[in-house]
């Protein structure tokens, strides 16, 4: 099965991609990760794009960008992790040795929303969500 995980930088998407990979031995994919599949963008791509169609395939892509999307295949379980902006900008803050730059401020104040709207098949709160539970209720499903 392919899961794209998507959502903004710093709303919690590695930590529930990580936990659904142990959970189902899963192979990571984060962004544009799959460039190193070839030498060439384009055959990377076109690399990248037949791992994900093959019904074997058993990956989980994290997604930041919103163009990243569209590599996702149809059939793929989307999941779109949400946080509030005052948490992504103290998780982006701690990742940068605790200082936040007012123009990296203004670029996450701007991305703030982009995925609202974006179809998904589930919704996971990054700020306050618990990913062990959440994977719980994907394997119910």
């Amino acid at each position: 099965m392919v899961t794209g995980i998507f959502g903004e930088n710093c709303a919690g998407k590695s930590t529930l991609a990580d936990e659904l990979a142990r959970r189902t031995g899963a192979e990571i994919v984060s962004g544009r990760d799959y460039l190193r599949m070839a030498r060439s963008e384009t055959e990377a791509e076109r690399i990248f794009r037949a791992k994900l169609a093959d019904p074997g395939a058993s990956v989980i892509y994290v997604v930041s960008d919103f163009d990243q999307l569209a590599l996702l295949p149809d059939g793929a379980r989307r999941i779109y992790v949400r946080a509030d902006l005052e948490t992504i900008k103290e998780r982006f803050k701690a990742r940068m040795r605790g200082v936040l730059p007012p123009p990296v401020a203004a670029m996450l104040e701007k991305k703030h929303g982009m995925f609202e709207g974006e179809r998904a098949d589930l919704v996971f709160d990054g700020a306050n969500g618990d990913p062990a539970a959440f994977c719980d209720g994907l394997e119910r499903l």
